[in-house]
């Protein structure tokens, strides 16, 4: 894992003092550097970033031609009566986006009667329009379909539709067809210049935008204000990560703000109860946009990923009936302990198949499984993503014994990317072999035929590394200030939360710590709303360094407190203000031992990574470190250094070179070489000798020994001796099957070694555990 330090230049005097006004307490020197880090360097600028009330947001009517098509097909829908549906999608954004279309159109059309809506099931359909559920709708007398946050590709499902007699109008934010799609109305800001405030728009406030436009046309219809919505478009908006500069940061703005307000209100009286409720539960207050990226978003997604069917969350999000929605609030909350089990479930057995693959010659991850839980293959991407660098695509095949027909199995997953590689123009050239697909440049959907998985494999590695240029796949982790721990506490905190909300293009400010260490650590697994273990677990801790004598608490989601460093290191972290514990706190996010103290405190991390160092004189005369110096070629031969370390007490520390192999050939002629001479000369060789030269192990040099038998010779122990005897009597025997054998062991030897030679230590700290 590579660390970068975003580049530490210091703000002029005037800015500081500037950013100062905005936060009178503190010093401001944290805030005015980020700032003018992300080119925010003028009064100006600074105030209509912080102030979303000076901020003019676009007009709705920037949508040009399709706003205008979209409104008028509604009003004609209005006046005739026809039967509306909506069409969502099951992630967060989706929900939300079918949450405010229904509750921002039932101002306008009857819900239930008029306007219906229906969300895929995540497990069953993919995202966007499919013929089943068209052909459902039209049984019931739909005539128009209102997409939200999907449908701007789904060509064949639209025509489709429309020789049904059903209308479409589009609102989504995804990629464009190469032609606009025959519809009524395609409302995308990606149909706008990138640099145009809506253009980073998500599904929700897309849709937002079409009420909008119907509240413009329609004044004295609505009995609600529009700024209702608010609350639910700003969920969306930070759940999907998008860029939260333009109208996107100033509806998030405004959103955040009234979500907190709403949920301030005594539970009776709040608009959203089911909002309400479902904060309370993830200890959040709804003032931070945390509270949604880490409490209500993962629930949100939680519900289809465990059950499929996310229906009930349009009615946990727009229904008032306080009863109703504690019941349904219970229930995202228990599909989100279940999300989290069966999420670290996956996890270990990604990272165990990840342990086969050469990541040196791996360009894209590309992995499968029958058993695994189709939902949460993009979460478990996206941390294998981190961890190593490299675009992952996780899939579900189906079983053969599940299967009761003679139909193609088809393996259906997510993919994440990282490093800038765009995933989704990578993955597209493959077309052909896939089934379905659809996404964004960082995150995709797909399916695909079991039997093409090697074939679009090999391709899309092939791809990336012919266009691959300047693009590192090296994991890296970004700090944006350096601090120490008297800095941690509500002055920074307050400084720091001027930049919120943080997306996309204004990433949560990273802290880096140095020559810190942790004290009073302690893990524990998260338990449901039963009391059920969660498998998933959160360690907590004290931090400290030199700079004072009082310590500041701090999480690390995911860790045990064994994979906290002994001694002094360094680490990434964001602060944080947890309302429930009402107090200031870190959340880790990368740790290292400190390289210029780890030597002096003899106390460093559960392992240290010196791989290809060159000087390891120091090193090796201390006597509190166990030093592994041969690469393993397997787990367990790994996990005997580690419980040897810890009977020891000792500090281990994996040492290895990369591998200089022979091939496998030139190994077996070696091998025969050295056994004619030691015959010719009656000389005695030991175990260890033959191991040294030929750079293999103890298992694949007794099937050496084997080949050499087929071929004459004969080894005999003396002592601590071996002695090789060419019988000269001997009748050859066919030997190429037990060379062959041979020649296999030494490659997948050196295939492993080369795998431990590059496996992040991340992914060696969680193996040794299992």
């Amino acid at each position: 894992m590579e660390w970068i330090l975003t580049g530490t230049e210091q703000p002029p005097d005037w800015f500081i003092e500037l950013v100062k006004k905005y936060v009178p307490t503190t010093g401001g020197n944290f805030a005015a550097q980020l700032f003018w880090q992300r080119g925010i360097q003028d009064q100006e600028k600074l105030a209509a970033f912080i102030n979303y009330q000076i901020y003019q947001p676009a007009d709705v009517w920037e949508f040009g031609q399709e706003m205008n098509l979209a409104v008028q097909r509604l009003i004609t829908a209005g006046k005739t009566g026809e039967k509306i549906v909506i069409w969502g999608d099951f992630d967060a954004d989706g929900i939300t986006s079918t949450a405010v279309l229904w509750d921002g159109l039932g101002e306008f059309f009857q819900q239930h009667r008029q306007l219906s809506y229906y969300i895929p099931n995540r497990l069953i359909e993919s995202h966007g329009l499919n013929q089943p559920g068209i052909d459902n709708l039209a049984a019931q007398g739909c005539k128009l379909i209102i997409t939200c946050d999907t449908g701007s590709t789904n060509i064949s499902e639209i025509i489709y539709a429309q020789s049904l007699g059903i209308d479409i109008i589009v609102t989504d934010h995804h990629t464009l067809p190469p032609e606009r799609p025959p519809v009524v109305a395609i409302i995308n800001p990606r149909y706008l210049a990138k640099e145009h405030p809506l253009y980073h728009l998500s599904g929700v406030a897309v849709a937002y935008k079409l009420v909008e436009a119907l509240y413009i046309s329609l004044p004295d219809i609505p009995e609600h204000p529009l700024t209702d919505l608010l609350d639910l478009v700003a969920v969306g908006l930070i759940a999907d990560l998008v860029q939260l500069s333009g109208d996107c940061r100033y509806l998030a703005q405004l959103g955040i703000q009234q979500l907190h307000t709403d949920f301030k209100k005594i539970p009776s009286a709040r608009r959203r109860p089911g909002v309400g409720k479902l904060l309370e539960l993830c200890q959040k207050s709804g003032d931070r946009p945390t509270d949604i990226s880490f409490g209500l978003g993962p629930r949100i997604n939680a519900v289809s990923r465990i059950h499929g069917d996310a229906s009930f969350c349009i009615e946990l999000l727009t229904s008032r009936d306080m009863q109703r929605c504690q019941q349904l609030a219970e229930e995202t909350e228990l599909a989100n302990s279940r999300r989290k089990s069966l999420q670290k479930d996956v996890q270990v057995q990604v990272t165990k198949k990840l342990s086969q693959l050469d990541l040196s010659t791996t360009s894209v991850i590309v992995l499968e499984d029958p058993q695994w839980a189709g939902g949460v293959l993009g979460l478990v991407a996206g941390q294998i993503a981190q961890e190593t660098g490299r675009p992952t695509i996780l899939l579900s095949t189906e079983a053969k014994e599940n299967k009761t027909d003679s139909s193609p199995s088809l393996a259906r997953g997510s993919a994440r990317s990282i490093n800038s590689v765009d995933l989704y123009q990578l993955v597209q050239e493959q077309a052909h072999l896939l089934h379905r697909f659809g996404g964004h440049p960082f995150a995709a959907g797909l399916s695909l035929l079991v039997e093409n998985i090697p074939l679009f494999t090999a391709a899309i590695n092939q791809k990336l590394r012919q266009s691959l240029g300047g693009i590192n796949l090296t994991p890296t982790v970004q700090a944006d200030l350096v601090v120490t721990v008297a800095d941690l506490g509500k002055d920074l905190f307050l400084e720091l939360k001027l930049l919120e909300p943080c997306g996309m293009g204004n990433p949560i400010p990273k802290l880096l710590i140095k020559n810190c260490w942790f004290e009073n650590s302690w893990h524990k697994n998260q338990e449901d709303l039963k009391g059920n273990k969660i498998q998933y677990i959160k360690t907590d801790f004290n931090i400290r360094d030199n700079s004072t004598n009082n310590p500041f608490p701090g999480i690390w989601w995911g860790h045990y407190k064994e994979e906290l460093p002994i001694g002094r290191c360094d680490c990434i972290a964001e602060i944080d203000f947890n309302s429930f514990k009402n107090r200031y706190e870190i959340r880790l996010i990368a740790v290292r031992p400190n390289t210029e103290s780890e030597l002096k405190t003899k106390n460093s991390a559960l392992i240290l990574d010196w791989r290809n160092q060159e000087n390891l004189t120091e090193l090796t005369s201390e006597k509190s470190l166990l030093i592994m110096q041969d690469c393993p070629t397997n787990w367990d031969n790994l996990r005997l250094w580690v419980k040897q370390s810890l009977n020891q007490r000792k500090q281990l520390v994996i040492a290895w070179r990369k591998p200089h192999n022979l091939t496998p050939k030139d190994i077996w002629l070696t091998l025969l070489g050295i056994s004619k001479y030691l015959s010719r000369k009656n000389q005695p060789v030991t175990h260890v000798q033959l191991l040294e030269k030929l750079g293999i192990s103890d298992q694949t040099l007794y099937l050496g020994f084997q080949a050499l038998k087929y071929l004459g010779f004969i080894i005999q122990r003396q002592d601590n001796h071996l002695q090789i005897i060419w019988d000269s009597t001997y009748h050859y025997q066919p030997a190429d099957h037990v060379i062959n054998k041979f020649l296999a062991a030494v490659r997948e030897e050196q295939f492993q070694r080369d795998y431990f030679f590059h496996v992040p230590l991340s992914i060696i700290v969680a193996m040794i555990g299992k």
